[in-house]
């Protein structure tokens, strides 16, 4: 009875087996899927490093062109912030 047993167990394990390669978490159609959201992902995260550059360049030509503006209203208009004193040296 032993002997006819084996292959019994063996043939169920087997099934099982099978049954969570095709259908369980770790099946080829789950493995697929999740590279495929990996890619989306991988794909987005682009687009958005893309899009953080270029407004990380948007501020600092901001900046540049706001220190622009205001160093040529000091030197050219003779312009001071509030609470500075301006004072010019003659040659």
């Amino acid at each position: 009875m032993g002997k006819r047993l084996l292959p019994v167990v063996l043939f169920v394990l087997l099934l099982v087996m099978q049954a969570q390669l095709w259908f369980g978490r770790g099946s080829l159609t789950h493995v697929s899927e999740l590279r495929a959201e990996l890619e989306r992902q991988k794909a987005s995260n682009e687009d958005a490093r893309r899009k953080i550059d270029q407004l990380s360049a948007e501020v600092n030509d901001l900046k540049e062109g706001l220190n622009m503006v205001e160093e040529r209203a000091r030197s050219e208009l003779g312009m001071v912030k509030p609470h500075e004193i301006l004072v010019q040296l003659a040659k």
